[in-house]
């Protein structure tokens, strides 16, 4: 299997291709003949970057994503308008929730920045699933996520409305992740992981068997959450001594510090083009 940053806050000095950063994610997972994207980024660099990487919306054979958040899903009616051809998103039945981000007095809004029906006329095929199904042999999207651990609480500014529209803590209940067993033990591709990197973890030893946590790709969004959260996590992942760390997006640059420093040459920054080989 092999998995390319499409779109990151980031793109490395040592690009050698005209890439476009932008806060959001994407990412191209390749697994036998298959191309599956998890997310789109929020605009149309998704499109520009795939094109760079010699691969076309056309070729795809699904997109999954990962939560309903813009810089998530932004980019997909881009995607969907440069194929112009049908496929089958994979996503959690909970992803058209309204959500905002509330900081500096302000409220703003965060969800999906466009309507279910426009991606269905440009060709999006939903296949909302809460419960874990296999994409392609081998890739597992996570389904609804169990909440297991008692110190992943995540991000107290993200909220939702309630029934009697009040802001309450938005748990991101359709947070999902890809899963990949490989001959190593699990490799867990995340989008924004607020479900939290150990209960997501968890999940996958569970859902495929895997005896050992092997590598991690994507966005861990331990930069916005508590000191307590941020401790307890670095140190079960330590315990858990996997083979690589490829981290991006939500996770901070503290952060990305504090895990270049656990993990040394083990940790991978996962700018735009990186490339993550795992073995079968």
């Amino acid at each position: 299997m092999k998995v390319t940053v499409v779109v990151d806050n980031m793109v490395p000095i040592s690009a050698k291709s005209p890439f476009l950063g932008e806060h959001g994610l994407s990412m191209l997972i390749e697994t036998g003949t298959k191309k599956i994207l998890l997310d789109s980024g929020q605009s149309e660099a998704v499109v520009h970057n795939l094109s760079l990487l010699g691969v076309h919306s056309r070729d795809l054979d699904a997109i999954a994503i990962s939560h309903g958040h813009y810089d998530h899903t932004g980019g997909l009616v881009h995607v969907l308008r440069h194929r112009r051809q049908p496929i089958p998103i994979f996503a959690h039945s909970r992803i058209f929730a309204k959500r905002y981000s509330v900081a500096g007095g302000s409220r703003s809004y965060i969800g999906l920045p466009f309507a279910k029906e426009e991606a269905d006329l440009l060709g999006a095929e939903w296949l909302l699933a809460d419960e874990p199904r296999e994409i392609v042999p081998g890739l597992w999207f996570s389904g609804g996520m169990p909440r297991v651990t008692g110190f992943e609480h995540g991000d107290d500014r993200l909220v939702i409305p309630d029934t009697h529209g009040c802001d309450c803590q938005d748990s991101i209940l359709d947070d999902t992740s890809l899963y990949y067993a490989g001959k190593n033990g699990l490799v867990v591709i995340g989008g924004c992981t607020h479900s939290g990197l150990v209960n997501t973890v968890k999940r996958g030893l569970e859902l495929t068997g895997a005896k050992r946590l092997a590598g991690w790709i994507g966005g861990t969004h331990l930069g916005p959450v508590s000191k307590e959260q941020q401790d307890a996590t670095m140190s079960l992942l330590r315990e858990s001594r996997p083979d690589f760390i490829a981290a991006n997006h939500c996770t901070g640059f503290d952060m990305m510090a504090e895990l270049k420093a656990s993990f040394g040459r083990k940790f991978i920054p996962a700018f735009v083009g990186t490339v993550i080989e795992v073995d079968d």
